[in-house]
């Protein structure tokens, strides 16, 4: 799994915040496999076809914030637990068609948006894990250096695509698949304002959650 991390001014310490809210426009990705030829399996949909992808959105979703806190000394621990807001997951529905390999589908979506070569195909990737638990919101202690009224946050680079899967004479299957490639988390001071940060951003809305919509973190 990737961290990225990004400072902001609004920051008691360096926050780690990942690139704004982006949709890809809609096209066809690279087909799965694409070397290897179709072949069937009884009871199961052909394997080792061709996924096209549409409506790919890679966005930045917020997954916990905690209460707004007072810190009065320096290098003081935090103690507001974070509440969940959202829990990612990685997981395949297939809407339409024969049930196909749901772990094929996220390694083709890997690929797509550059998480693993046409060569691997993703297969070690924690990304194509349909049994990978969620980001732990309790992972200890934080400390900070500075003085004021703070919010801690936790957020996810979530991916979400929609596919079509054909392969041989069979029926195309159609279906949807999400996973999430980078987790992390950041503090951000109230009193602060976040100049350079758009809608959608974590931290702008962990701001207006807890700090309030009229507190000048909550404003660009």
């Amino acid at each position: 799994m990737r961290i990225k991390e990004t400072a902001l001014s609004a920051c008691v310490v360096a926050v780690v915040l990942g690139g704004t809210a982006a949709c890809t426009p809609d096209g066809d990705g690279p087909p799965a496999n694409a070397s290897a030829a179709p072949t069937k399996v009884a009871g199961t949909v052909c394997r080792n076809g061709d996924y096209t992808w549409f409506n790919v959105d890679e966005r930045d979703v917020l997954t916990g914030v905690a209460e707004k806190e007072k810190v009065t000394r320096k290098g003081a621990t935090l103690t507001h637990k974070l509440m969940p807001l959202h829990t990612p997951r990685t997981a395949v529905t297939f809407e339409k068609g024969a049930r196909g390999d749901a772990k094929a589908a996220l390694r083709s979506l890997a690929v797509l948006i550059g998480e693993a070569s046409a060569d691997d195909h993703g297969g070690s990737l924690e990304f194509s894990d349909v049994r990978r638990p969620a980001p732990d919101l309790d992972s200890g202690s934080t400390s900070i250096d500075g003085v004021g009224t703070v919010v801690q946050y936790a957020w996810v680079e979530q991916v979400t695509a929609d596919f079509r899967y054909t392969c041989g004479s069979g029926e195309p299957v159609t279906g949807r698949a999400t996973s999430w490639v980078i987790d992390g988390s950041g503090i951000l001071k109230c009193s602060t304002p976040m100049k350079e940060a758009k809608e959608g951003e974590p931290a702008l809305t962990a701001a207006r959650l807890s700090c309030g919509p009229d507190s000048p973190a909550a404003k660009t």
